[in-house]
C-alpha cells in the first residue's frame, strides 16, 4: 500500500515536471525567455529535495529511482537551451528603424537584456549547473560551485557583448552621427549603472576585472563623438583663414563680408543644433547636466573670445542683425539641450 502511495505521488511528481517542461519549451519557441525562468525555483527546489526522495525511494526499482534524476536533466537541458537561445536573441534582434528611439533613449533591447540578467540572480546556483550540465557527462552534484560562477559569469558577458554589438549595428540605423553617439551613450550608461547596482558587477568581475573600465571608456568615447558635432558651429569662431584687422581700420568689402559670414554661420548653425538636439535625450540627470556643462563651457569660451575679437571692427551698420545672441544667452540655448519641457 504504501509503495503504491509512492508510486502514484512520483508519477503526478513527474507528469507535472514534464508539464513545466514543455511549457518551457513552447516558451522558447515563442521567444519568451522569461517564461522559462519559472523552471529556475522549481529546479532548485527538486535538487535540494533529492537526497530526501532518494531516501525515500530506497528499495525501489531502478526505473522508479532514476525517474527524479531524469526530470533534473530535463529540466537542466531546456534551462541551457533557453540560456543559450536568449543570448543568440540579443545578437540576432533585428535592426528596424521604425523600433528605433527617435530621442536616442535606451532602447527596449538593452532593459529586456538587463532585467533577464539580474533576475538570474536569484539562482545563480541552478543557472550556473545549467550551464556546467552542457560542459560535461559528469553528474550534476559533482560541479563545483566555482566552476559553475565562472561559466555563468562567461555566460553573462556573452550576452553583454552580443548586446553591445547589436547597439553598434543599431546606431547605424541614425543618420545624424551625432544621435548615434548619444544613443549608444545612453545604452552604456544603462548597463554600466545596472551592472553596478545589482551583484551582476562582481559576476561579470569573475571572468572580465575591467569590465566597468570598459564601459566608462565606451561611454567617454560616445561623449567625444557627440561633442564633435559642435565642431561645425565653434569653427566660425576661429580666426583661420582671417586676415588681422586693426581696430579703426577701413576694411574692404570683401573683408566685411568675411566677418559677416562668420557671425551668420555660428547663428545658424547654433540655432540648427538646438533645435535639432533640444528633443534628444538623456535620461541620466548626472550625465545630461555634465554633457551640457562641457559643452557650454566650450562653445562659451570660443565665442567670448570671438565677440572680443571683432569688437571694436567696423563690419557693419547693423551689429543687431550679427552680433544676435549675447554669451549669457547662447549658454541658456545649450542649457535647453535634451529637454523636451523646455
Amino acid at each position: 500500500m504504501v509503495n503504491v502511495v509512492r508510486q502514484e505521488a512520483l508519477d503526478n511528481l513527474m507528469l507535472e515536471g514534464d508539464n513545466i517542461v514543455s511549457a518551457a519549451r513552447r516558451a522558447i519557441m515563442r521567444h519568451d525567455y522569461s517564461a522559462v525562468l519559472t523552471i529556475f525555483p522549481i529546479l532548485r527546489h527538486l535538487k535540494q529535495t533529492k537526497p530526501e526522495f532518494d531516501q525515500v525511494l530506497q528499495g525501489t526499482a531502478a526505473s522508479t529511482k532514476n525517474k527524479l534524476p531524469t526530470l533534473i536533466t530535463s529540466m537542466e537541458t531546456i534551462g541551457a537551451k533557453a540560456l543559450e537561445e536568449f543570448a543568440d536573441s540579443i545578437k540576432n534582434d533585428p535592426d528596424k528603424e521604425y523600433n528605433m528611439p527617435k530621442d536616442g533613449t535606451v532602447h527596449e533591447l538593452t532593459s529586456n537584456a538587463i532585467l533577464f540578467l539580474q533576475q538570474l540572480l536569484d539562482f545563480q546556483e541552478t543557472a550556473g549547473a545549467m550551464l556546467a550540465s552542457q560542459e560535461t557527462s559528469s553528474s550534476a552534484s559533482s560541479y563545483s560551485s566555482e566552476f559553475s560562477r565562472r561559466l555563468l559569469s562567461t555566460y553573462i558577458c556573452k550576452v553583454l557583448g552580443n548586446l553591445q554589438l547589436n547597439l553598434l549595428s543599431k546606431s547605424k540605423v541614425y543618420e545624424d552621427s551625432a544621435l548615434s553617439a548619444i544613443f549608444l551613450h545612453n545604452n552604456y550608461n544603462y548597463i554600466l549603472k545596472s551592472l553596478e547596482k545589482s551583484e551582476l558587477i562582481q559576476l561579470v568581475a569573475v571572468t572580465h576585472k575591467k569590465a566597468e573600465t570598459s564601459y566608462r571608456e565606451l561611454i567617454e568615447q560616445q561623449i567625444q563623438t557627440y561633442q564633435r558635432s559642435w565642431f561645425k558651429v565653434t569653427e566660425y569662431l576661429t580666426d583661420r583663414n582671417m586676415p588681422a584687422f586693426q581696430p579703426g581700420t577701413k576694411l574692404k568689402d570683401k573683408e566685411r563680408q568675411m566677418i559677416k559670414d562668420k557671425f551668420k554661420g555660428f547663428n545658424d548653425g547654433l540655432e540648427e543644433l538646438c533645435k535639432i538636439q533640444k528633443v534628444w535625450a538623456i535620461p541620466d540627470k548626472d550625465q545630461r547636466d555634465a554633457i551640457r556643462q562641457a559643452q557650454k563651457r566650450m562653445v562659451s569660451e570660443a565665442y567670448r573670445a570671438f565677440l572680443q575679437r571683432y569688437a571694436n571692427i567696423q563690419f557693419t551698420k547693423n551689429p543687431e542683425k550679427y552680433h544676435k545672441y549675447r554669451p549669457e544667452h547662447v549658454e541658456e540655448m545649450i542649457e535647453r539641450l535634451f529637454d523636451t519641457s523646455a
